[in-house]
């Protein structure tokens, strides 16, 4: 009897372990079928697997503008506010000109193994040279040339970007360090998955907080472990009305095989709650969403997933969407001919989604003058 390792750093027992997982908690296996009351049992599950203690009180933002600049038809500015009670964080906040309230998107972005830029790979950095060419280089290679946040700004929407802990100002990480990261979180009682679930539920209360954002407007777009961010913060947080996820969708046990990217370990930590599994499926998470419009979009040609893992978790979605009368609050896409990418292409097809969705911005006629360092958007400048 091989009581080892086998080929991708498995135990040699890893398919029986796979097979005990039965998701009891899935809809699916839902007994009354009473919606409400499957989403907050499986929320509370959910809650408990991020290890983040509950805060004594109301944590405020106390927000502060470090730099602004006028970008054409929106104004960039540098923000700075408590992401959590445990520190502060800065933030990329693109605002329409105009009065508003406009429709605002929270910009979540990948992991990919560049740690350099965090923010910067969905948000055009202005005013450091050296990270507006490694972004651009990065946008180049998987955004289609595009940075997604500029491109929604321009269309009317307010954006908001924020590094995850490793990544760019709160950073940079070393790959070969996200191991030690993740232990040490690990013996402090919280996880790397579980602190970044907590900051994007934090970031998007703050976008919504904005005076010139439409609180009942505001959306969550992902690409990679973005996507991954962006339908979690769907899942779990009722503030945000709709998510579109590009490249990360699947079954849990299609995505334990050998050779999968995610059995490399250092990066799965990111997007790894533990205890979780033994109760809920990957899509099983994402369905607490429902039936708030989702949108899943995934290539065909992805090496990071499996055709059968995106089918699978497809196919759950659904069910739990139509099951509550919403089917066409979902879409969930297989580009063929499209990898491990969020394509120009793709991105047009998103932002026609959410114009659906968050309706349609309105575009004010004329933009405002030019913004000066440290103005603007209600919030106060840096001392």
């Amino acid at each position: 009897m091989n009581l080892g390792i086998t080929r991708g750093v498995l135990p040699a027992f890893y398919e029986r372990l796979r097979d005990e997982l039965t998701f009891p908690l899935s809809w699916e296996r839902s007994a009354g079928h009473d919606f409400p009351a499957w989403r907050a049992e499986a929320r509370a599950v959910v809650a408990e697997s991020l290890m983040q203690p509950a805060a004594p009180g109301p944590e405020p933002f106390d927000p502060v503008t470090v730099e602004a600049s006028d970008a054409g038809p929106y104004t960039a500015r540098t923000v700075e506010f408590a992401l959590s009670r445990y520190g502060r964080a800065r933030g990329s906040l693109l605002m329409p000109h105009g009065a508003g309230p406009f429709p605002a998107v929270l910009v979540l972005h990948d992991h990919g193994a560049e740690f350099t830029i965090g923010r910067e790979k969905t948000v055009r950095p202005r005013s450091d040279p050296d990270r507006l060419a490694r972004a651009t280089a990065w946008a180049d290679r998987n955004y289609g040339g595009r940075f997604v946040g500029d491109e929604l700004a321009a269309r009317g929407y307010a954006v908001l970007g924020v590094d995850t802990l490793g990544w760019g100002d709160r950073g940079p990480l070393a790959y070969e360090d996200q191991q030690a990261l993740a232990a040490n979180l690990l013996q402090l009682g919280t996880s790397p998955a579980g602190l970044a679930a907590h900051e994007d539920i934090r970031a998007a209360a703050f976008l919504a907080s904005l005076p010139e954002v439409d609180e009942r407007r505001v959306g969550a777009l992902g690409f990679s472990m973005g996507a991954y961010r962006a339908w979690q913060l769907s899942a779990l947080s009722d503030g945000v009305r709709a998510a579109a996820a590009v490249c990360w969708m699947t079954g849990l046990k299609e995505m334990m095989v050998p050779g999968d990217n995610t059995l490399r370990g250092q990066s799965a930590y990111f997007m790894l709650h533990p205890g979780l599994h033994r109760s809920l499926d990957i899509p099983d998470v994402a369905s607490l969403a429902a039936p708030k419009p989702a949108l899943f979009l995934a290539g065909g040609r992805d090496h990071l997933f499996t055709a059968a893992g995106v089918e699978t978790a497809y196919a759950k979605l659904r069910a739990v969407w139509e099951s509550q009368g919403a089917g066409d609050r979902l879409t969930t896409t297989v580009r063929p001919d499209t990898g491990h990418a969020f394509t120009a292409g793709m991105q047009d097809e998103v932002f026609a989604w959410l114009d659906r969705w968050l309706g349609a911005p309105v575009r004010e006629s004329a933009p405002g003058p030019a913004a000066t360092s440290g103005a603007g958007g209600g919030l106060p400048p840096s001392s």
